[in-house]
């Protein structure tokens, strides 16, 4: 009998677990992704016409945020981004020859042309504007009915973090910040992300939208805020910072 592995098992970005949230072990196969050296955890996809094992469910992987703790939710954020990264690169794009994966490492090596292709991590910043003692800058996104966040968005070619922390409030809200001071940072696989966290102070210019992105943007009293982002995101655990003084993804604790 083959020795069973721990499995990450994906379907567009819900994961399969038992009524437990616990990860099922399986034996394994020839085209797994391969999480560690002794072949004990391992990641693969669902296919849409493979049938869910009696006793599991797929679980929206944000979903978990509130049901992990920090350490399990990162391991599983880090196999669904090497699917996604070896699901992207099956063919060379330099030459176009099909790839194959170099098993003492994360690559997908070209046997043609010899060029090698590295999981891609896109880095976002992610900020909290505070105006006074008392008020910090919540948006809507136009895709959220109810819920307010945090201000966010890629870095651009050749730009600084801090340049970009600029650009997007800019960009978003229309005013001018000052004081930008790094916070923390988190892995995001939606769908291969990492939010780098900031904090900033309100200098000028009055909130105009940026329609397309934003449909509602104020400053918040800390006694009067609207919903706000789940427990687990790294935009929660800003807003904890401000108003509680709570230290963001603190190493010695799990979720805040």
């Amino acid at each position: 009998m083959s020795k069973l592995s721990i499995a990450y098992i994906f379907q567009n970005q819900q994961l399969l677990v038992d009524h437990d949230f616990q990860l099922p072990q399986v034996g394994k196969l020839k085209d797994d992704l391969i999480l560690s050296a002794d072949f004990e955890v391992i990641a693969r996809d669902l296919k849409q016409n493979e049938s869910i094992p009696s006793g599991y469910q797929l679980v929206p992987i944000r979903q978990l945020l509130q049901v992990w703790n920090k350490q399990q939710f990162e391991q599983a954020s880090r196999a669904v981004q090497l699917l996604e990264w070896r699901r992207n690169h099956q063919f060379c794009g330099r030459c176009g020859e099909k790839t194959k994966q170099i098993l003492d490492q994360f690559s997908m090596k070209c046997p043609s042309c010899g060029y090698s292709q590295y999981p891609r991590v896109n880095p976002c910043v992610i900020t909290i504007i505070t105006r006074g003692d008392d008020e910090i800058l919540l948006a809507k996104n136009t895709r959220h009915k109810k819920m307010y966040s945090l201000i966010a968005g890629f870095v651009e070619v050749g730009e600084t973090l801090e340049e970009a922390v600029r650009r997007e409030t800019k960009e978003e809200v229309n005013i001018e910040i000052k004081n930008i001071q790094y916070l923390a940072s988190q892995p995001w696989p939606f769908p291969s992300n990492l939010m780098i966290a900031f904090r900033a102070e309100y200098h000028s210019g009055e909130i105009k939208l940026e329609e397309k992105e934003i449909s509602d943007a104020q400053f918040f009293k800390f006694d009067a805020l609207p919903e706000l982002p789940f427990k687990g995101s790294i935009a929660y655990e800003m807003i904890m910072h401000i108003l509680h003084g709570n230290r963001v993804a603190d190493e010695t604790k799990e979720w805040l």
